[in-house]
């Protein structure tokens, strides 16, 4: 109804330009939306109001000249103009409760469109580095990331998702250092652990694994493991240079074999990183290697070399970020010859561009905040539109339980991870959570209010609605009371009760929200509009039995409960969260 609202006040303006009312060159923006107070209407425009001051004349009598100027519609029994200028449109009871056989005509299909077909769009989310488990949050950047890739997919955009493997650098580096010294302790050696290593159990845990693979072979490299090694932090010095120079050493030692260590700790995080985010719903097209770039690297290093956008200070060589917007200029290539993290990242959006999407959206950690600048000045240089490039840059979840905080360090090993936190309150209510507040946001994750069985958790909320559904439609057969789908959609019009109506109106506007929310990359607009559905049906249930003795109203209420289950079991699948038939 909005979709064809706005055809016909397109028409109308067609019809005003024509006949000399409106000058051929307006063009404004034709916005309509829904009443939130019923007098008014179901839907509303300003068109009259926007058009007031670039054509001169008082917006009623604009609105006037729009109104006589529609085209008649069978749908609309009313077309008033109020306050300042407003057009507001009242649908008769049919267009209303068309809504009905919509939904279960099209079921799963019901809220999808076309609106982004023939357009290629990449989602990149999670990608943290692999060295140690997920924990709590990283799990909300991997909800809200596969979440927005199931909404865009749902409004007719061509996705591909993927994961950034970062396989190659200093922390991997780090991690292959910590594991090899995890290994000598295992051998039977004993030396102050580095205080910037990686002090988990499942460094200790792959550790043994390479023990066991290989015995003690490569403990005969352990007396000269801290040789000309600066001093750590706890013995008055930097803990950053000893931890380089630790690894400079394992690599040293190790030769050939350092490879192999690296290459252990890897695979063995990254192994479990893919189950934990399988088993928490969230797949990718493409694992993308870090270290599958280190040609392209070099190309567009000497890209922005022949364009003139480097220079060398220092030893180093620089990109002139700051004449695309960027607070300072950045280093992609170190005075010791070897390439930044931030070239490996130049490279990626090169390669991310070249394989042809129309728009590549980061969903990133809140901690990003300043690489945005650099990323839109490297796409820039490299000739690329800085508007293929988007961010959702995602504030912190912070999980308490009985109102403590808790950890979530991957460096000290102490944190609760995404296995965990699935396996404590279920994958249902963690998806659901993760979801529910505006990425710009923080989060609060109240463990005990998402294992609780009561309406004040919402995902149990929403849920119980689908479950009460399912109930009354078991209870009809129990007591054998029928229900003819056909003869329902022929009885609509007996649905006039407050609280259906009220159901209705949000099931006619869940298209529009779930394109809305697409678009805008907010799916925590979804969850509250389930929020409010689930809310509607409760409301109805409660005020009114629907298992009625009368036939035609029996079978157009269970035809309204049926949509009404549709619509929640298609919005909890965007989340993915299940949709049960029994609570």
């Amino acid at each position: 109804m909005k979709a064809l609202i706005e055809q016909h006040l397109a028409s109308a303006l067609a019809t005003l330009k024509a006949n000399g009312t409106l000058p051929d060159d307006i063009d404004p923006k034709i916005a309509v939306t829904r009443t939130r107070d019923p007098s008014h209407g179901d839907f509303a425009s300003n068109l009259a109001m926007m058009l007031a001051k670039p054509v001169g004349k008082p917006p009623r009598e604009l609105a006037q000249a729009l109104v006589d100027a529609l085209p008649e519609n069978d749908d609309i029994r009313e077309v008033a103009i109020a306050g300042p200028g407003f057009i507001n449109f009242f649908q008769n009871d049919a267009a209303a409760t068309s809504v009905i056989s919509a939904v279960l005509e099209q079921g799963e299909r019901f809220g999808t469109s076309d609106f982004g077909k023939g357009q290629r769009w990449q989602v990149e989310y999670v990608s943290a580095n692999p060295t140690g488990p997920l924990h709590v949050g990283h799990g909300r950047g991997a909800a809200l990331g596969a979440t927005m890739a199931n909404m865009l997919n749902a409004v007719g955009f061509d996705v591909q998702r993927e994961y950034y493997v970062n396989d190659a650098g200093r922390q991997m580096d780090i991690l292959a250092a910590s594991v090899w010294l995890r290994y000598l302790e295992l051998c039977g050696e004993t030396f102050p652990f580095p205080s910037n290593g990686y002090k988990g159990e499942y460094v200790k845990e792959i550790a043994q694994n390479l023990k066991n693979q290989i015995g003690e072979n490569l403990k005969h490299h352990a007396s000269a493991v801290f040789n000309s090694v600066p001093a750590d932090e706890p013995d008055g010095g930097d803990k950053e240079a000893h931890i380089d120079g630790v690894v400079a050493q394992a690599r040293q030692l190790l030769g050939e074999e350092y490879q192999s260590v690296f290459d252990l700790g890897l695979y063995a995080i990254l192994k479990d990183i893919k189950e934990d985010l399988g088993e928490f719903g969230v797949e990718y097209d493409e694992w993308f290697s870090e270290r599958s770039l280190s040609d392209h690297v070099k190309t567009v290093v000497q890209k922005l070399e022949d364009a003139g956008h480097l220079y060398v200070k220092e030893g180093a060589t620089w990109f002139r970020s700051t004449d695309f917007g960027d607070e300072k200029d950045r280093v992609v290539v170190r005075d010791n010859g070897q390439t930044t993290y931030f070239a490996s990242d130049i490279a990626y959006i090169d390669n991310k561009l070249e394989r042809g999407f129309d728009k590549v959206l980061y969903v990133f950690g809140a901690d990003h905040h300043g690489y945005t600048a650099r990323m839109y000045a490297a796409c820039e240089a490299l000739g690329h539109s800085r508007e293929k490039l988007d961010f959702l840059l995602i504030q912190f979840a912070i999980l308490y339980k009985g109102g403590e905080r808790m950890s979530m360090s991957t460096r000290s090993g102490e944190f609760v991870t995404i296995r965990e936190l699935r396996e404590e309150v279920g994958k249902d209510a963690a998806r659901y959570f993760y979801v529910m507040r505006k990425y710009q946001q923080h989060l609060d994750f109240d463990l005990d209010l998402a294992k609780s069985e009561s309406n004040d958790n919402p995902v149990y909320y929403v849920q119980m609605a689908h479950a009460r559904i399912c109930s009354v439609f078991r209870r009809g057969d129990q007591l054998g009371l029928s229900f003819d789908r056909k003869a329902g959609l022929e009885s609509l019009n007996l649905l006039v009760e407050p609280e259906e109506s009220e159901l209705l109106t949000l099931l006619a506007t869940y298209p529009e929200l779930l394109q809305r929310a697409a678009i805008n990359h907010e799916p925590h607009q979804l969850t509250t509009y389930l929020r409010d559905l689930a809310n509607g049906l409760h409301s109805y249930y409660n005020a009114h039995k629907t298992l009625v003795d009368d036939d035609a109203l029996r079978h157009a209420r269970l035809c309204l409960m049926q949509a009404v289950q549709q619509v929640l079991f298609n919005g909890l699948t965007l989340i993915d969260v299940s949709a049960p038939e029994v609570m």
